[in-house]
């Protein structure tokens, strides 16, 4: 892999984890992502596994071993799968239907 795509992958996954961590620490989250989720917990999580596992995956690539690639790709996929499975955006419960 190219190193600037590796660059911009680890870019991307730690603004994705400190976004996570900074919704998770404060209890705030833009307008935008507050109605997409149904709490900013769920946001911060949501956002910080998928940020995690960004790193995860690109760590890997450069990491020592035969197996450390394919340990980490599933590793990143597990942590986006437990995002979108358990913390996707799903707007509030009591919002109002569109019409």
């Amino acid at each position: 892999m190219d190193t600037w795509t590796l660059l911009i992958g680890g870019a991307i996954g730690l603004a994705l984890a400190l976004f996570g961590v900074r919704m998770l620490i404060t209890g705030h989250a833009p307008a935008s992502t507050t109605r997409s989720f149904r709490t900013v917990h769920d946001a911060g999580l949501y956002h910080l596994l998928f940020g995690l596992g960004l790193l995860v995956l690109v760590a890997g690539t450069r990491l020592p071993g035969d197996r450390t690639s394919i340990v980490t790709a599933v590793v990143a996929v597990m942590l986006a799968g437990v995002a979108v499975v358990r913390y996707r955006p799903r707007g509030k419960k009591d919002a109002m239907p569109p019409q």
